[in-house]
């Protein structure tokens, strides 16, 4: 070990669900909701429930839209076989080997059971990037130049460039156009967030509308690729199928709970537009006009004139 590492892996290991840049996103909405929640004090009577869940929701859905488009797992399968560890070698470990596929890469999983065998600890995470601003081949050679195990390198070939298979075009591009989609939903929730400050709820609602729409239009993108012919991963005996992961089923959840508040706030505006003032708190400050005036000033030389 060099450092803890070993010393053809220079840094550490990615995590096929969260990285980073996942963390960032989550730490950033989640100090503004504490901010906003630091805020409710000051807000009296039942305003202060109304404006807590308009924060909390809308900072939830721009948390979903952007954090989704870091995760590795919107399509994912496991299985568990007996397998070859390492080339010309006749070792052969039990491990469970999972893919994991995001809109910019897919990481590949292989753990022991148990861990420790054949006098290795065998608990390996590798993430290949397809991105408009990666080489998925190079990240595949690299791996062939670290010496990962065997089946991690046959599944990783599954989606390169040369590969019978033919799929690394499909992912790469349907991963482009679903990344870009949500982007145009997070700009759609800022407006949306926008309008909603202002007395015009209703067109708030419409762009909430527009946002759920661009979130299934990113689910139809990525699912273009289960259209195509499936790629079959065999172990022996054993095949790998993978299925639709929490970062879609996640995706969809919310693009249709932003349907639902759209249609809502729509709803609301044409059949009982009181009680959306009401949750938005638009109601106008009518104390000026009902007061009673308690004194009356009179000009002398007017009244004079007027007698």
């Amino acid at each position: 070990l060099f450092d803890g590492l070993y010393p053809f892996y220079p840094q550490p290991r990615k995590s096929f669900v969260f990285d980073v840049s996942t963390i960032i996103v989550i730490v950033v909405f989640l100090t503004l909701a504490t901010t906003f929640l630091l805020i409710t004090p000051g807000i009296r009577g039942r305003a202060r429930l109304y404006w807590t869940v308009r924060a909390l929701f809308s900072l939830a859905v721009g948390a979903v839209i952007v954090a989704v488009q870091f995760t590795g797992d919107w399509e994912s399968g496991w299985v568990t076989v007996n397998t070859s560890y390492k080339s010309f070698s006749r070792a052969m470990v039990n491990a469970d080997i999972g893919l994991h596929i995001g809109l910019a890469g897919v990481n590949v999983t292989l753990v022991g059971n148990p861990v420790n065998q054949i006098n290795e600890t065998i608990n390996y995470n590798e993430h290949f990037a397809w991105s408009f601003d990666a080489d998925y081949d190079r990240s595949y050679s690299e791996g062939l130049e670290k010496g990962l195990p065997s089946p991690i390198l046959y599944v990783a070939e599954k989606f390169t460039t040369h590969s019978p298979c033919n799929v690394h075009r499909q992912y790469r591009i349907s991963g482009h156009y679903a990344s870009a989609t949500l982007w145009v939903a997070f700009c759609t929730w800022l407006i949306s967030n926008m309008l909603f400050s202002m007395p015009v709820v209703v067109y708030g609602g419409y762009m909430m509308l527009v946002t759920g729409a661009f979130m299934i239009f990113s689910l139809l993108s990525f699912s273009t690729v289960r259209n195509s012919l499936v790629c079959p991963i065999q172990f022996g005996t054993t095949s790998l199928s993978t299925g639709y992961g929490g970062s879609f089923w996640l995706t969809l959840a919310v693009g249709l709970l932003c349907f639902v508040a759209g249609i809502t706030v729509v709803a609301l505006h044409y059949f009982n537009s009181d009680l959306l003032k009401t949750l938005f708190d638009l109601h106008e400050d009518k104390a000026e006009d009902c007061q009673e005036m308690t004194e009356v000033c009179v000009n002398p030389q007017f009244k004079n004139n007027a007698l």
